[in-house]
C-alpha cells in the first residue's frame, strides 16, 4: 500500500524524471546533474516556500492525497428484511421517499435544517469568494447551515476598522453582502454561522456581526482538518499586504521591509498572509462563550481541527460546560483552501480515527450523565453513503455531517457550465443534455419558478441545489434498505466493518461477526 505519495504531485504541479523512484525520499533512483528539476525538491531550488502551496492558488481547492490505513471505506451499510422504524411496517409507507432527513438544532431547537449537513468555515480565500453567490445561495434553498469562515472582514479592503475600544469594526460590506445573500433565498429551513479566529475576535468580529448584522448561531475555531497552523492566503498587491500588515496580520516577504522593496515585481510576484494560532485555555474559553452570550448571540459553536486526542478530549468537554450547541470535529484529509501541501497529507487524525475517538470521548461524557453537545463530522465527504457512515458511527451523538469542498465543488462546475452555454462552446459530455440551462439543470426550471419573485437563480446555486437533492435522494434509498426513516434512528448497529483493523479502531463488529447471537437464536442449532 503507498500511503503517500513524496515529491511530486499534480497539485504542485510537480513530477519525477523516472518511474523508479525511492519510496522514502520520493527523489528518482538515479538523480542526474543535468535534470533541470521537475520535482518538488528541484522546484523549492528555483522558487522556494512558494513550492509548499497547491496550485494554481486561488482558483482552485485541495485535499490530502494520501491513503490511509483504515478509511470509511472499509465500513459496509447493512439492510434488513424486516421491520421498519420511524413508519409502520408496511410495504406501502416504507418507502424511500418517505424518510425524513431534516435535523433540530440548538438548545431550543429552533435550529431547522431539511438535510443533515453544514458547510464548515469558507472564509477570505480568493476562490470562496468569488463563488460565495452561488454556494450561499445554493445552502439557502437547500436549507443546510453555511458558515462564514475566518478573516473576511480583516481581508476586506472596503471595511471601515478603528483602533478605539469596544469593536474595531465600523462597516464590513464583504461580510454583510455574504450573510444577505443566504437569507435573501432561505426559506424555511438553514441558518447562516459566523466564525472567528484570533485575529477576528481581536476586531470584534462575531459582536458586530451579531449586533449590526443580526446574526444569531456564532462559532468559535480552534482549527482545522486540512492544516495545523492559522489560515493563509496569497496577495498580488503590495498596497493591500502593507494594508493587511496594519491590521495585524503576518504577512511575508514584509511588504514595508527591505526585501520587498528588492524583489516585489522581479523575484516574487505575490505576498504570503498568514493567521496566528489560538491558545486555548479552559477559563479563557468560558469567558469567551459568555462575552458571545453577553452580546446577544443565540447559539454558540466550536470547531475544532485533527489535533491529538487529548485535545479532542478538551473541545468535547469545553463544550459539555459551556452548554455549546453545536460542536464540528474535522478530520485530516479534508481541505478546501490553500494549506500547505505536505502539511496536509503528513499531520493530525484522519477522520475514521478522530471520528471513532469522538464516539467514545462522547460516550464516556453521557454514561457520567453529563452534557454531550450536537455533533458534526467533517472531512473529506462527499456523496450520499458518507453521510450515512458519519452519522451512524457517531450515533447517537453525531447529528451533521460537515462538507466544504464537494458543495463548492458544485458551485463552481454550476457557474463554469453557464458560462459555456453563454458562449455556446459546451463540452460534449454536458452538450447530450442539451443546449439550454433549462435542459443542462434538471433542477433550473422548478427553482426559476419558485424564485421568479427574486430573478434567475445563479448558475453555481442551480448546482449547489441539484447536487444537495442528489444527496437527499441517494441517503434516503440507503435509509430505507436499512429500514430507518428517520436520522435519529440510525445506529452504528447499521454498519459492519470488512477489516479487523477497522473495527479496532471503531468498536463497529467485524462482518464475519455481526448478528452472531442471533443467527444463533433463529438457526436453533
Amino acid at each position: 500500500m503507498n500511503l503517500s505519495y513524496n515529491n511530486r504531485s499534480g497539485a504542485t504541479g510537480t513530477r519525477s524524471r523516472l518511474s523508479d523512484v525511492n519510496p522514502q525520499s520520493g527523489l528518482c533512483a538515479v538523480c542526474q546533474d543535468d535534470c533541470p528539476g521537475y520535482c518538488e525538491v528541484g522546484q523549492s531550488a528555483l522558487r522556494g516556500a512558494e513550492m509548499l502551496y497547491p496550485q494554481p492558488y486561488g482558483h482552485m481547492t485541495s485535499a490530502a492525497q494520501k491513503d490511509y490505513p483504515v478509511d470509511y471505506s472499509h465500513l459496509s451499510i447493512m439492510g434488513t428484511a424486516v421491520g421498519a422504524h420511524g413508519v409502520a411496517a408496511d410495504s406501502d409507507e416504507a418507502v424511500f421517499s418517505n424518510v425524513d432527513l431534516s435535523v433540530a438544532l440548538g438548545h431550543d431547537g429552533a435550529i431547522r435544517l431539511k438535510l443533515p449537513i453544514v458547510v464548515p468555515g469558507l472564509g477570505s480565500t480568493d476562490v470562496a469568494r468569488r463563488h460565495w453567490e452561488g454556494l450561499a445561495i445554493g445552502c439557502a434553498i437547500s436549507g443546510i447551515m453555511l458558515t462564514i469562515g475566518e478573516n473576511v472582514v480583516g481581508m476586506d479592503e472596503e471595511a471601515v476598522i478603528n483602533n478605539g475600544s469596544g469593536s474595531r469594526i465600523e462597516d464590513a460590506p464583504e461580510l454583510r453582502r455574504r450573510v444577505d445573500l443566504y437569507r435573501k433565498y432561505a426559506r424555511g429551513g438553514g441558518a447562516i454561522v459566523v466564525q472567528e479566529n484570533v485575529e477576528d475576535s481581536r476586531l470584534g468580529v462575531l459582536e458586530y456581526a451579531v449586533k449590526e448584522l443580526g446574526i444569531r448561531a456564532v462559532e468559535l475555531k480552534w482549527g482545522q482538518g486540512a492544516k495545523d497552523i492559522g489560515g493563509e492566503v496569497k496577495i498580488t498587491d503590495l498596497e493591500k499586504a502593507r494594508m493587511l500588515r496594519e491590521r495585524g496580520y503576518l504577512v511575508l516577504p514584509d511588504p514595508v521591509g527591505h526585501e520587498a522593496e528588492l524583489g516585489f515585481g522581479r523575484a516574487f510576484q505575490e505576498f504570503e498572509r498568514h493567521s496566528r494560532v489560538g491558545m486555548v485555555t479552559r477559563d479563557g474559553f468560558h469567558e469567551r462563550v459568555g462575552q458571545l452570550r453577553d452580546a446577544g448571540a443565540s447559539y454558540v459553536f466550536l470547531k475544532t481541527g485533527a489535533y491529538r486526542p487529548a485535545d479532542l478530549a478538551r473541545a468535547i468537554k469545553f463544550a459539555s460546560e459551556t452548554k455549546l450547541d453545536l460542536l464540528t470535529v474535522d478530520g485530516a484529509g479534508g481541505g478546501t483552501g490553500m494549506s500547505p501541501w505536505r502539511m496536509m497529507n503528513e499531520w493530525g487524525i484522519p477522520t475514521f480515527y478522530l471520528a471513532s475517538l469522538t464516539y467514545q470521548f462522547a460516550a464516556r461524557l453521557a454514561a457520567a450523565g453529563e452534557y454531550v453537545p450536537p455533533i458534526a463530522i467533517a472531512g473529506g465527504f462527499s456523496l450520499e453513503d458518507h453521510l450515512f457512515k458519519a452519522i451512524a458511527m457517531g450515533s447517537p451523538f453525531v447529528s451533521l455531517v460537515g462538507m466544504a469542498r464537494a458543495p463548492l465543488t458544485a458551485a463552481m462546475v454550476g457557474a463554469t457550465v453557464g458560462r459555456h452555454i453563454d458562449d455556446a462552446d459546451l463540452p460534449k459530455h454536458v452538450l447530450k443534455h442539451g443546449h439550454t440551462r433549462d435542459a443542462v439543470f434538471a433542477s433550473s426550471l422548478l427553482l426559476n419558478e419558485e424564485y421568479a419573485d427574486i430573478g434567475p437563480v445563479p448558475d453555481g446555486a442551480v448546482g449547489v441545489y441539484g447536487y444537495t437533492q442528489r444527496l437527499a435522494q441517494g441517503l434516503r434509498q440507503l435509509m430505507a434498505g436499512s429500514r430507518k426513516f428517520s436520522l435519529g434512528h440510525l445506529t452504528r448497529d447499521d454498519l459492519t466493518c470488512l477489516t479487523p483493523e477497522a473495527s479496532a479502531v471503531s468498536g463497529i463488529p467485524y462482518i464475519m461477526d455481526l448478528d452472531a447471537a442471533e443467527v444463533d437464536t433463529i438457526l436453533g442449532v
